[in-house]
């Protein structure tokens, strides 16, 4: 029984799972028919749902914000909507919550009234609220000797202005001619919150020194300098430097294709920590400069535009903050390797040392230095065109409009009230065309060569002075056929009795000045020389001149560097050594102060200043002169114009009220003589008297006879005669030999 009984249990429980396979078949036929409508389904749910769940939250979050009762002042209304890359643009509305909009691909912060929602965003995915408020100020700087890069300047500027964001502010222009290096280059300029500086420098390359030059050697003794951080610009928030060069003269950047540009964009480099907001961007003048500076500018405005955003210059890119990339440059290989360019003297020069040294001409082989001036540059281009004759490699002669003037008896300089110079029979030459000044009242406005020390090719003195005779006298006989020139002073021009030293350049630079003076005193010819009291070494090594300059344009230290615009880092301590050596020199020669007034930068309260400085030096004679505006464009840049040329009568009060200085000083020196048309006054001292009368004229037959003889003299032994009656002071100073004219040339009755 028990067997059949498990038999017929056996058997139902198999009938029973027959049909249970027969359920599950039929279930899974059913699933197969139905799955894909079932899944859209239930896809279509989670959807909706999320939907749902995701503007509930969103609601909440508003109301949150509402709740959190934020004082009204923090959110300022729109004057304009907002317009973000995937988001719609959103109307300023008195409601404080906006709905966000659904097609975005991924889901921002809430915005209320302009200003960002409270969740907690990253700041590389958006910008936190100091980032926001970030405005880039441009600051582009240029060096121009031609004008072509200052043209590309101005351009850049004005696409600046025209494709930059709201946030980028007015770019700023700058020529490095007429700034001082210390204002923007040792540390980051000041400004107000939420304003950062963008640096962008256009520069030439060219084989010649010129103020770029200087720009670089700054730069490298900035980096350099023990007591200055190593990176001092980390204030700005990047920079970028665009070159023009020439591939005829530099086929590749080996050969010096933009070589400065490359030269001032590694030295910025090392300054600003690496900021470097867009790669160096070259360009051939003759081939692709302009489309390569616009591609530079469309980068430049997308960087810009980044910056505003992000509040960096991007993640990864050195000098961000970011992570830096494994193929970082390093830091001191062009150290090792080589030097910048150096100083402004040895442009094209190439050492392997990291300090250039003085070059002992005595025995340096001249051949493998450059020439100063080449016949080919610009600088040669632009002096020829202002009048200059160049003699040799670095020196210059020219005729001044005084002596065009004395040709034609319509009178003479200045020198002729006070020291009895005809201006017909002097020769105005330097044998150095290079200045360690950038004066703001200088003529020649950045066309001529600067440095700090000579490192140049160096012609012989006897080739300068025989050279500079012969130019002098080329452009006098080119006077002979115009109308006025009178014959007994033509004749008379062709013998030079004079040399005034104070053309251009810095005289006392040149090597071998005291073998140039040996051959001018030799045949007679005297000698004024005018240095500027910023090479000390060489005026105490100066052999006796006829008359010894300095240029005294400042009573401080401060108004000096503003008017002057020495390349000295040192150059008051120079500035005062100079004066030192005028006193020592005092009973040697005649020694002159020569002061230039320029209104607005060294007459107002300054009287005492100057007073000052006379009395540390005592020199012989002080002249004081109004600024001569020379009226070109490049004077607004250095911040000159005609407002800042003192009238005459300015001048005369300026020295009657330095007459009363130095007699409180107990100084003995009074005013003796003027040329209000050149609008100049001379102070003597009281020594420069004979019987009461005033006698400022040289006996340069006397001074010869003086110097030849060896024996020790001193400069009141060759007075000549007395002052004549109409140079003195409250005479004007004109002489009545000759006839005053307007600027028509029609004869003046005085």
């Amino acid at each position: 029984m028990e067997a059949l009984g498990r038999i017929g249990t056996s058997q139902s429980c198999s009938s029973s799972f027959e049909s249970h396979d027969d359920c599950n078949a039929g279930l899974l036929a059913v699933w197969h028919l139905t799955r894909l409508p079932i899944l859209c389904i239930l896809a279509g749910v989670f959807l909706t749902l999320k939907w749902w769940l995701s503007r509930r939250n969103s609601v909440g979050l508003g109301e949150q914000i509402v709740e959190l009762k934020i004082p009204a002042q923090t959110f300022q209304p729109l004057s304009k909507p907002i317009t973000e890359p995937g988001i719609s643009n959103i109307q300023p509305t008195p409601t404080p919550v906006t709905k966000p909009s659904l097609s975005r691909a991924k889901r921002e912060p809430k915005r209320v009234l302009g200003s960002k929602a409270g969740r907690r965003v990253s700041p590389k995915s958006h910008p936190n609220s100091e980032t926001a408020s970030i405005r880039i100020q441009p600051m582009i700087f240029f060096s121009s000797l031609t004008g072509s890069t200052e043209a590309y300047a101005k351009s850049v500027q004005e696409q600046l202005i025209e494709k930059a964001s709201a946030s980028t502010l007015e770019p700023q222009i700058y020529d490095l001619s007429y700034i001082d290096y210390d204002d923007y280059f040792i540390s980051a300029p000041e400004s107000e919150a939420g304003i950062k500086y963008c640096y962008l420098v256009l520069v030439p390359t060219y084989n010649i020194d010129t103020v770029l030059n200087n720009f670089i050697l700054h730069l490298e003794e900035t980096h350099h300098d023990f007591r200055i951080d190593n990176a001092p610009l980390t204030g700005i928030i990047g920079y970028s430097v665009f070159g023009f060069g020439d591939r005829e003269g530099w086929p590749t950047e080996e050969d010096g294709f933009c070589s400065q540009a490359k030269d001032i964009d590694r030295w910025l480099a090392k300054l600003t920590g690496r900021r470097r907001a867009f790669p160096l961007g070259m360009g051939d003048v003759k081939a692709d400069a302009k489309a390569r500076l616009m591609e530079w500018v469309g980068g430049i405005v997308e960087t810009m535009s980044n910056i505003a955003e992000t509040g960096s210059l991007g993640e990864g890119v050195i000098g961000s903050g970011d992570a830096v990339e494994s193929d970082v440059e390093e830091d001191d290989t062009e150290d090792k390797v080589k030097s910048t360019l150096g100083d402004l003297e040895d442009i094209g020069i190439r050492t392997n040392t990291k300090t250039s040294l003085a070059i002992d001409f005595t025995t340096t082989d001249t051949n493998t230095l450059k020439p100063m001036v080449p016949k080919t540059s610009p600088t040669y281009a632009s002096l020829t065109k202002q009048g200059y004759a160049i003699i040799g490699s670095h020196s210059g002669v020219k005729i001044c409009r005084w002596t065009k003037s004395a040709l034609r008896g319509r009178g003479s300089c200045y020198k002729r009230s006070f020291y009895g110079i005809a201006s017909h029979l002097c020769m105005e030459t330097t044998p150095s065309l290079s200045c360690s000044n950038k004066c703001v009242f200088c003529w020649r406005h950045g066309t001529n060569p600067v440095g700090t020390t000579w490192r140049w090719q160096v012609d012989p003195p006897e080739m300068i002075y025989d050279g500079a005779k012969e130019a002098h006298l080329k452009k006098i006989k080119t006077m002979r056929g115009v109308p006025g020139v009178k014959a007994e002073r033509f004749q008379e021009a062709m013998r030079i009795r004079h040399c005034a030293l104070s053309l251009v350049g810095e005289p006392i630079f040149y090597p071998h000045i005291n073998e140039f003076l040996t051959l001018l005193h030799n045949d007679h010819i005297s000698s004024f020389l005018v240095c500027n009291a910023q090479h000390p070494d060489q005026l105490a090594a100066l052999n006796n001149v006829t008359q010894l300059y300095v240029s005294i344009d400042a009573s401080n230290k401060e108004s000096l560097r503003k008017i002057d615009r020495p390349l000295h880092r040192d150059f008051w301590e120079r500035f005062i050594k100079c004066l030192d050596i005028i006193r020592s020199r005092r009973y040697d020669m005649r020694t002159v102060y020569r002061l230039t007034l320029v209104k607005g930068f060294n007459i107002d309260d300054e009287v005492s200043g100057y007073a000052d400085l006379i009395a540390r030096g005592l020199p012989c004679f002080v002249e004081i002169k109004g600024v001569t505006y020379c009226g070109t464009s490049t004077s607004a840049g250095a911040g000159l114009s005609m407002s800042n040329v003192p009238f005459y009568h300015e001048v005369q009060t300026f020295v009657t009220a330095l007459d009363t200085e130095l007699a409180k000083r107990g100084l003995h020196y009074g005013i003796a003589a003027e040329h209000a048309h050149s609008c100049c006054v001379l102070m003597a001292a009281s020594t420069f008297k004979r019987n009461g009368k005033w006698c400022t004229i040289i006996d340069y037959d006397r001074y010869f006879q003086l110097l030849e003889s060896g024996e020790p003299f001193g400069p009141e032994d060759y007075m000549g005669e007395d002052t004549p009656e109409w140079a003195l002071w409250g005479n004007g100073g004109f002489d009545p030999a000759d006839q005053r004219v307007d600027r028509k040339g029609r004869a003046i009755e005085i």
